[in-house]
């Protein structure tokens, strides 16, 4: 018996037994949900690339020709597998992800709830790889191929990411392979006209957020949002005084396009210009308030997840009737 076949049936069982506790409807939705079973297997292309040999590279090409372009000659393959600095790269991601079974089980759970909300949802090839610490394009979503680069999720602290602002190097981690996957297929998912205002943009992030809710919801808020379990009390400490500090000023229906550095853009803090408060403040904060927005407009509406998702901004907002946490 493997051990992703063990561990399924295992959070099956567990899964049913709160069920059988609590009696909630949203376990009973989990269930159904996992009952879809859409068994996924990751192909780890970055293992067998790394141990390929010029005999073996035409048969590697052959089955994965979108991964090996026709434009670089074998001898270009081969000398990349045999560099130096390469083969360090390799083996880190070897050593890291020695087992992927647990991020397998993570995919395979965020494709089961795809299929649930949206039927239409094919599950693609889940393709890993490395490329050069390619952080900015660390997962990337076709209809066909999800391709994962696992040497931009090494831990924050490796050191590979020296060079890399600790602000972004905190997310390169394996426990966010599954969330940064869901986010792109929120974005494959959401429909919203130009975004023109600061509310535009935090309820455009606000609706990524939610759709992670919904299709990770084994993962915590914290880790949906990418920040440290310290950031985030603090942004809940602060909620009422950041929504009140962009109502005073009129910053949400302001287009200034400096907005979007201060308050929505990935970034080391957020700035409100006070002394005292931008430091201890995390980035994306108007992120995280269109995240309360929207959940605010699902707690009050009867609205599919799919409808929301292409629901204007200002009717989200005016039929949300938030309130910040005090």
């Amino acid at each position: 018996m493997s051990f992703k076949f063990y561990m399924k049936n295992f959070l099956l069982c567990v899964i049913i037994l709160l069920i059988t506790i609590s009696c909630k409807d949203e376990n009973r939705l989990e269930v159904e949900i996992a009952n879809i079973d859409t068994d996924i297997k990751v192909e780890r292309f970055d293992l067998l690339f790394a141990n390929t040999t010029p005999k073996k590279l035409p048969e590697l090409k052959k089955a994965y020709p979108f991964m090996l372009s026709e434009k670089f000659k074998d001898s270009f393959w081969i000398a990349k597998i045999t560099d130096t600095l390469q083969a360090q790269l390799f083996k880190s991601v070897e050593n890291e992800f020695k087992s992927f079974d647990e991020t397998e089980l993570e995919i395979e759970s965020l494709f089961n709830h795809l299929k649930y909300y949206f039927p239409e949802f094919n599950p693609p090839r889940v393709i890993t790889t490395t490329s050069n610490v390619d952080y900015r394009n660390r997962v990337i979503v076709t209809d066909t191929v999800a391709i994962l680069a696992l040497d931009a999720y090494l831990g924050s602290e490796h050191e590979f990411y020296g060079n890399i602002p600790k602000y972004i190097s905190e997310h390169l981690k394996k426990e966010l392979i599954v969330v940064d996957l869901a986010e792109e297929y929120a974005k494959k998912y959401i429909y919203q006209s130009q975004n023109k205002t600061l509310l535009d943009e935090m309820i455009y992030f606000g609706k990524q957020l939610y759709f992670k809710d919904v299709v990770v919801p084994f993962k915590m808020d914290a880790e949906r949002i990418g920040y440290s379990q310290e950031q985030l009390d603090w942004t809940v400490a602060n909620e009422s005084y950041i929504w009140r500090y962009f109502v005073e000023r009129e910053l949400l229906f302001s287009t200034d396009s400096k907005l979007l550095g201060r308050f929505i853009n990935p970034a080391p803090f957020s700035k409100f210009y006070l002394e005292g408060i931008d430091a201890n403040s995390p980035g994306r904060l108007g992120q995280y308030i269109g995240w309360q927005i929207v959940r605010a407009y699902m707690a009050q509406n009867d609205v599919s997840l799919k409808d929301m998702l292409i629901t204007s901004a200002e009717e989200i907002f005016n039929n949300s009737k938030f309130k910040p946490r005090k």
